[in-house]
C-alpha cells in the first residue's frame, strides 16, 4: 500500500510541476497553441489512472495534460507537442488539446466539449467484441453533460452493457459560467444517469488515495459485470479556463469560494496525510520533487531542440469525410 501511495504522490506532483512550468514559460511565445491547465484537479487524474489497468483505454478532454501524464504518457513527447515540434506525440500538429499515446492506451483528447465521449463508448464496444477484459475510461467535465451526445452515449452504453467507466470532473464552471447559470437547481447527474440504467455515484473526496480506492472498486465492478458506471468527482481549477494565468480579478468566482478550494489543495492534503501517518518523510518528498524537476527541465530542453514538422508533411495523417 505504501508503494501505491508514493506512486500517487509522484503522479500528482508530476502533473502540478509540469503545468506550473508550462505556465512559467508560456510567455516566451514558443508555445503557440491554447493550453488548458488542470492545476487543482490533479488528484482525479492520478487516482483514476492508477486504479485502472495499464492496458485499459482512456480518452480525454481539452484539459488533457493530467490524464495523459497519469496514464503514463511520454512527458517529452507531450511538451514537444505543445511546442508544435515533430517529436511531439501528435507530430506537432495537434497541440495541447490533441494528445495521444497508444503505447499506454491513451487514445486521444479533443478540443470539442463532449466529443471524446462517443469515442470512448466505441472503445467500450471494441473491448466487448474482443472479449479482452479491458475497460474504457472516459474523462469529461460537467459542461459535457449538457451536450446531447452525453445522453446518447449513456443510453447506448447501458443498452449494450458496455465496460465503460464514465469519469465526470465537476469543477463547477464552464469557462466563466457557474453551474447555477447553466443548470436547474435540483438537477442531479446521479439521478439522470441512474434513470438511464447507468449506476452512478457522486464523490466529494479530494484525498487522492481515497479517489484511487473508490475508482478501483468501481473499475473492478465494470470489468466483472460488463456494465457501465459513472463517477462524478467534485473538484476545482485554480487557473483561468484557457491560459497560464490566474483570473481571480474577473470576479466571476467569489473570493471565499477560491480560498475554500485552495485550502483543500489536493497535494497539500495528501502530503499532510502521508507525513502524519509516517508513510513518507519530508526528505523523501524533497527527493521526489528534485527527480521530477530534473525530468521536467529535460523535457522542455528536448522540446526546444526538436525540429518543427516539414511543410511537405502538412497533409499527412489528415482525415475528413
Amino acid at each position: 500500500m505504501k508503494n501505491i501511495q508514493k506512486n500517487l504522490l509522484e503522479k500528482i506532483k508530476l502533473i502540478r510541476m509540469v503545468e506550473e512550468e508550462i505556465s512559467n514559460k508560456y510567455f516566451e511565445n514558443k508555445m503557440r497553441c491554447p493550453t488548458h491547465l488542470s492545476i487543482g484537479q490533479e488528484a482525479i487524474s492520478a487516482g483514476v489512472c492508477l486504479a485502472i489497468n495499464n492496458n485499459d483505454y482512456v480518452v480525454s478532454t481539452h484539459r488533457s495534460h493530467g490524464h495523459y501524464l497519469a496514464k503514463g504518457g511520454n512527458i517529452k513527447k507531450m511538451i514537444a507537442e505543445i511546442y508544435g515540434k515533430e517529436t511531439g506525440c501528435s507530430n506537432g500538429y495537434g497541440g495541447s488539446m490533441h494528445l495521444i499515446d497508444k503505447n499506454v492506451n491513451f487514445m486521444g483528447s479533443t478540443a470539442i466539449v463532449g466529443n471524446s465521449i462517443p469515442v470512448g463508448v466505441g472503445l467500450g464496444v471494441a473491448a466487448k467484441l474482443k472479449k479482452n477484459k479491458k475497460i474504457s475510461t472516459i474523462f469529461f467535465g460537467e459542461a459535457a453533460t449538457e451536450q446531447g451526445v452525453f445522453y446518447e452515449s449513456l443510453n447506448f452504453a447501458a443498452l449494450k452493457n458496455l465496460p465503460i467507466l464514465f469519469i465526470c470532473e465537476n469543477n463547477l464552471y464552464s469557462v466563466y459560467s457557474s453551474l447555477n447559470e447553466r443548470q436547474p437547481k435540483k438537477r442531479s447527474l446521479k439521478n439522470i444517469s441512474s434513470s438511464m440504467g447507468v449506476e452512478s455515484i457522486k464523490v466529494d473526496e479530494i484525498n487522492v488515495h481515497e479517489i484511487y480506492k473508490i475508482t478501483k472498486k468501481y473499475a473492478a465492478k465494470v470489468r466483472r459485470t460488463n456494465k457501465p458506471v459513472l463517477i462524478e468527482f467534485m473538484t476545482y481549477r485554480y487557473r483561468e479556463h484557457c491560459g497560464p494565468n490566474n483570473d481571480d480579478n474577473l470576479r466571476y468566482r467569489k473570493r471565499s469560494e477560491i480560498n475554500k478550494w485552495r485550502n483543500k489543495d489536493p497535494i497539500k492534503v495528501f502530503e499532510k496525510f502521508l507525513l502524519k501517518n509516517k508513510i513518507v518523510t519530508k526528505e523523501e518528498i524533497l527527493n521526489i520533487e528534485k527527480k521530477i524537476y530534473s525530468n521536467v527541465k529535460s523535457a522542455f530542453k528536448y522540446a526546444e531542440k526538436s525540429m518543427f514538422p516539414s511543410p511537405r508533411n502538412a497533409f499527412k495523417n489528415i482525415f475528413a469525410d
